[in-house]
């Protein structure tokens, strides 16, 4: 099965602008902000200052900014290893990202996590998990204390193409379905399940929208690069889960500029694919977007200065912070802050 090589849009967003002003300007904010965090990200491993790898969500930033804007205070993320922008869109603070990317003590996790462990329960952000797959059931947990304490907020569980063809997805889909949990499973498919194209290993076209009939769920699979579009679609699957109608299962198509992994040039893309994707570049197509509905640029130019600013700054605390004590090593190993293990 040969892959798609060009972007492929099966939802499109309606003409009327039925977001708003603010929400819009949140939006695009995000999407810059995200773009120019993981650019950082990038520049500081090849300066050798991000420790161990690390995988980035360039290209991406318009599914991680449309959820997060149609999401509650109080609603939960789980995240993948590819969680850096997840978690800076619920609003964690950018130094404590890029310190834990960096192993510094200003770290979100101490420097003790580093990339693939992003964790901030303050701001909804359940985890992140590098085992792929392995936080579908953890997600259903979440959701159904939701159901079972009469609580309102949603559980969102973002994952990659590649999860569809392992068993905890179809398991966890199943689950929710069954209890009605209110969970909604995003799958962002950037075509490749780390170097493999997923439409050689896939026997269905749209692996998680073309699974979602077996399960009673309706196929939802939207264009990954339109925020509006990813924010009207889970919009709409938030209100369903708060008024117990269930889980909703959404596909965004996407694609990431980077390899898998920084130790990834990517050099089994076919040649052009990479500058098709980038003239649907999200974070422009929604600057041009705005321009055309009248935001001012002087505006737009503002909010990217402050992104610079705000990135910038925070680099610069990153690179002032220490790494973390030693006599934190073999703290929170277990739930009660210790290591000592217990029969």
């Amino acid at each position: 099965m040969a892959i798609k090589s060009s972007p492929k849009v099966l939802a499109s967003v309606a003409p009327e602008d039925d977001i708003g002003e603010a929400k819009r300007l949140e939006i695009y904010r995000l999407q810059v902000l995200l773009r120019e965090s993981e650019q950082r990200a990038y520049d500081l491993f090849l300066q050798n200052l991000v420790k161990g790898t690390s995988h980035l969500s360039l290209g991406q930033e318009a599914v991680a900014a449309g959820c997060a804007a149609a999401m509650r205070p109080g609603d939960l993320s789980f995240c993948t290893y590819r969680g850096h922008a997840h978690t800076l869109a619920r609003g964690v603070p950018v130094e404590k990202v890029l310190g834990e990317l960096m192993g510094r003590d200003i770290g979100l996790m101490r420097g003790k996590g580093g990339s693939m462990h992003l964790t901030s329960v303050e701001h909804g952000v359940m985890g992140s998990y590098a085992i792929i797959g392995a936080h579908l059931p953890i997600a259903c947990g979440a959701a159904w204390r939701a159901q079972y304490k009469k609580q309102s907020d949603v559980t969102t569980c973002f994952f990659g193409d590649g999860t569809t063809n392992i068993g905890a997805f179809h398991e966890a889909l199943n689950f929710a379905v069954i209890w009605k949990l209110p969970i909604v499973f995003v799958c962002e498919n950037n075509l490749y399940m780390e170097y493999t194209p997923i439409a050689d290993v896939t026997a269905v076209p749209s692996p998680a929208g073309d699974r979602a009939g077996a399960y009673g769920l309706p196929k939802i699979v939207i264009d990954g690069n339109d925020a509006d579009a990813v924010y009207r679609t889970m919009t709409a699957a938030y209100d369903k889960a708060r008024r117990g109608g269930g889980p909703s299962l959404v596909e965004c198509l996407t694609y990431r500029y980077s390899g898998h992994s920084r130790a990834d040039p990517a050099k089994y893309r076919p040649a052009g694919e990479l500058d098709r994707w980038k003239q649907r570049d999200p974070v422009r197509l929604y600057r041009e977007r705005l321009n055309e509905m009248g935001f001012p640029a002087v505006q737009l130019d503002a909010i990217d200065a402050e992104a610079r600013r705000i990135v910038d700054a925070a680099t610069e605390a990153c690179k002032a912070s220490p790494p973390p004590p030693a006599d934190i090593l073999f703290t929170d190993v277990y739930a009660d802050g210790g290591c000592t293990w217990r029969n």
